[in-house]
């Protein structure tokens, strides 16, 4: 099974930006959607952005036109570019490959801290 680790993460004022990354173990070219998560405490993990080896994105409302995913297949690796960053931005975020095996593959999370 694949294993993702992120990386990126940190502290940054409202408004800043920051470029995660996730660096799988293996080719993800044959992996159709990778896709981004995020968890803040006592709540459920909430999908933020997906995308497709064919490039075909999606993202939930609550970032649409702040984040973008991308991802280079060459390198193995997905990206989160977030723009325009507010306190509420401020959860762990997670890399995952989500239907890979019968619960997906997941990295172990990167802390994203906005100040005010």
């Amino acid at each position: 099974q694949v294993q993702l680790v992120e990386s990126g993460g940190g502290l940054v004022q409202a408004g800043g930006s920051l470029r995660l990354s996730c660096l799988a173990s293996e080719r993800i070219f044959g992996i159709n959607v990778m896709a981004w998560y995020r968890q803040a405490p006592g709540k459920q993990r909430e999908s933020i952005a997906a995308i497709t080896v064919g490039g075909y994105t999606d993202y939930a409302d609550s970032v649409k036109g702040r984040f973008t995913i991308s991802r280079d297949n060459a390198k193995n690796t997905v990206y989160l570019q977030m723009n325009s960053l507010n306190p509420g931005d401020t959860v762990v975020y997670y890399c995952t490959a989500p239907y890979i095996g019968l619960v997906g593959s997941w990295g172990q999370g990167t802390q994203v801290t906005v100040s005010s």
